[in-house]
């Protein structure tokens, strides 16, 4: 597999698309904003020109890495001659399944189509297409060019084939596949999120301010981040969903949000992309500061 289609050129998919050129591949890199493409372009270049400092690449791989990165609006001829798409937007469940339907459309017979979805069910996007059998979970971390984790997630329907050759794939973008099945949240998200949750209800219920639950889990528990500044980091309106997903999918009121953390995305307190959650981002800035309301 040599051509590789990303669709979504947000903060998954430009991460996405940088590794899989970086590794030798031709990528197309689909949204249906111009100004998304140039701002995912633009991103990759700051994230290779990092590297160039650090020695690890040259000006001359930079400039190949980019080369190999092409992009459109279109969906029909972005993904005609894909042999893997790899679909990176917005987790909403209605949206992927469009985008599912419009891949399987458009795409050639043999291509196999991934979801870098963080807790949707496989199963439910692959029933959305023709070819159940080629459709799996790419769940890749955040930062993408940084984590080596890729989530391997099976759908009920999908084959050995597909699954083997998305597990190598991985290897060869110096990734480390780890092979699950279709359930709420996955591995990653099914231990993350509650913990996450806990930490908002410790906060919630005064046992104690934002800094020093986090103090705690990254010198008590040798976390590299707290998971009040993780959720931030994330997102938390990304977080309720998952959490909602597994609440919802599980049946159990142990993986219920935290009123907290309802409150706050319904304020539109978000973490990093808003500026707030519960520390204050400034652009540019490396100080955590806890907003104040959490201290």
């Amino acid at each position: 597999m040599k051509e590789i289609t990303v669709i979504g050129a947000g903060t998954m998919g430009n991460g996405i698309a940088h590794v899989f050129a970086q590794s030798g591949f031709n990528v197309t890199l689909i949204d249906v904003q111009d100004a998304a493409l140039e701002r995912a372009l633009s991103t990759i270049g700051r994230n290779l020109d990092r590297l160039i400092k650090k020695e690890k690449i040259t000006e001359a791989d930079k400039e190949a890495t980019l080369g190999r990165i092409h992009t459109s609006t279109a969906m029909d001829e972005g993904v005609a001659n894909a042999n893997l798409i790899v679909e990176a937007a917005t987790e909403r469940t209605d949206l992927k399944l469009s985008i599912f339907k419009a891949m399987d459309a458009s795409a050639p017979a043999d291509c196999i189509l991934a979801t870098n979805t963080s807790s949707i069910s496989i199963t439910q996007i692959a029933a959305a297409t023709n070819r159940p059998e080629q459709v799996i979970g790419m769940h890749f971390m955040n930062p993408v060019p940084v984590m080596k984790l890729v989530e391997v997630i099976r759908g009920y329907a999908t084959s050995d084939a597909t699954c083997a050759a998305v597990m190598e794939l991985s290897k060869a973008i110096g990734k480390m596949p780890v092979e699950v099945n279709d359930y709420p949240g996955f591995v990653a998200n099914r231990i993350l999120m509650p913990m996450i949750n806990e930490a908002v209800i410790t906060l919630h219920e005064g046992v104690a301010d934002a800094e020093a639950i986090d103090t705690v889990m990254k010198l008590g528990m040798a976390h590299p981040m707290g998971p009040l500044q993780l959720a931030d980091f994330i997102g938390l309106d990304v977080c309720l969903s998952i959490l909602r997903v597994l609440h919802e999918g599980l049946g159990n009121p142990k993986y219920a949000p935290c009123p907290l953390l309802v409150n706050m995305v319904t304020a539109g307190y978000l973490g990093v992309k808003s500026g707030q959650g519960f520390y204050l981002h400034t652009p540019g800035s490396k100080d955590l500061v806890v907003a104040p309301n959490f201290r």
